[in-house]
């Protein structure tokens, strides 16, 4: 079952991110946590987003988390910034 956390927050975004950073506060034993985050960002993400975004950015946010060194990118700030563009843009040609 997927909750949707409909419409995308700009705060929730953030948070996920910071969460995946964490990870590097614990050393030798980060990279293991990221074995269980990794499924769990995907799912969110994708229960954040949904659609053709939802889909794509769960996956990059899954490969984001589950290759080391990676976590660094703000994969959840970014989809809710081209999610904003993509709606804005909507709005205006609609």
């Amino acid at each position: 079952m997927i909750i949707k956390l409909r419409p995308p927050k700009l705060t929730h975004a953030i948070i996920f991110d910071l969460i995946g950073v964490a990870t590097y506060l614990l050393p030798a034993l980060g990279e293991y946590a990221d074995v269980l985050w990794a499924p769990l960002s995907a799912y969110l993400f994708y229960s954040m987003y949904g659609g053709k975004l939802g889909v794509f950015g769960a996956s990059v946010s899954f490969l984001e988390e589950a290759f080391p060194f990676t976590d660094f990118v703000p994969t959840f700030t970014i989809g809710w910034i081209i999610h904003k563009l993509t709606k804005k843009k909507e709005i205006e040609e609609a």
